[in-house]
């Protein structure tokens, strides 16, 4: 058998914990020849403390000990932060003892004895302690590696989120600028509607890691903040209009979301501009809902109604986004006709 050693090149220090002084002498010997140099203690206060001083590599634990078994040490070892190894000898036949120093946190145990075998068996259960002491010290690095990449990874991610926000943020308040010095009405109302669609965009991008989940967005929360810059930038004398939200707490994919806030802020924007008579209050209310797999996103107002199959107001532009991005979703938007005002309707999978 290959002699045993430590990670620096020297022996392995072992803890034997035993009242009989002895079987520590002849513990002391026999390992010796097997590569460990061994630290005796005849009772757990002792033995405690040399653990607290260090350098400890394992432990052989005997059952039987003056005053107390040991089964009391035991959990007051495994409870010391990255505890050595404990392998527990035991002269009883019962095997319920071992079972029960397993369950404690020892790392295997053996039937004591004098002869050469049974030194030869514990050694091996030593080195298999030791192996698997080693191996959860690596693994435990390894993941604190990891965690430390990761956190890192996602600590990039948003900022680059942020600045991609901020950078939006930026060309919104360009195309502001533009529109407050523009006369022509049609192309103030075209920029307008491009900044919105653009701050769409930009809160998905602000809302993203927030909840620390790569890639998935929190709907009412992103709607919510949405909604209210909506809300903010259209509501005036002559659309004193509030928008209300009910949302259940639903993640998302980061694309689905973006999709999702560009068809309700075209919704909103065009409930804002044409449900109700200029200057006279009403609501707007959306709701997103899931059941099972599907959502469902509903945009009504109590105004003059919407029917599909007129000429469309304006450029048109809107609708044709509104249906390409049902398409993207693989769905299609409709309308209730029993609903007095207008009720948009989007029932898309979630996953």
């Amino acid at each position: 058998m290959s002699e045993s050693s430590s990670d620096a090149g020297g022996p392995i220090r072992i803890l034997y914990i035993d009242d009989d002084e002895s079987l520590a002498l002849l513990m002391e010997e026999n390992l010796r020849r097997r590569g460990f140099t061994l630290e005796w203690a005849s009772d757990g206060a002792s033995a405690l403390a040399l653990l607290a001083e260090g350098g400890i590599e394992a432990v052989v634990l005997e059952h039987f000990l003056k005053g107390e078994t040991g089964l009391d040490i035991l959990p007051r070892i495994v409870a010391m932060p990255d505890h050595p190894p404990v392998i527990y000898a035991t002269g009883s036949d019962d095997t319920s003892i071992a079972v029960a120093a397993l369950k404690a946190g020892a790392d295997d145990y053996v039937l004591k004895g004098i002869s050469p075998d049974y030194f030869d068996l514990l050694a091996a259960a030593l080195e298999q302690g030791l192996e698997r002491a080693r191996f959860r010290r690596d693994t435990a690095q390894a993941q604190e590696v990891i965690r430390q990449q990761r956190d890192h990874a996602e600590m990039l991610l948003a900022e680059v989120n942020h600045r991609i926000a901020n950078s939006l943020g930026l060309v919104g308040a360009l195309i502001r600028m533009q529109s407050s010095m523009t006369s022509d009405q049609v192309a103030i109302d075209a920029l307008q509607e491009t900044q919105m669609r653009i701050n769409a965009i930009a809160s998905v991008h602000r809302r993203l890691y927030t909840n620390r989940q790569v890639g998935r967005v929190q709907v009412d929360e992103y709607l919510s903040s949405l909604l209210t810059e909506l809300e903010a930038s259209m509501r005036d004398e002559k659309r004193p209009h509030r928008v209300m939200l009910t949302a259940q707490p639903i993640n998302l994919a980061t694309d689905k979301a973006v999709t999702l806030g560009l068809i309700v802020s075209e919704l909103v924007t065009n409930a804002f501009k044409y449900a109700y008579p200029e200057g006279d209050p009403g609501e707007i209310n959306v709701a997103v809902g899931q059941e099972g797999d599907q959502l469902r996103v509903t945009v009504e107002d109590a105004g003059k109604g919407f029917d599909p199959s007129d000429p469309v107001k304006g450029t048109g532009l809107g609708m044709k986004i509104l249906n390409a991005m049902a398409g993207s979703l693989k769905s299609e938007l409709a309308y209730d006709s029993e609903h007095r005002g207008t009720k948009a309707i989007l029932v898309f999978s979630a996953s």
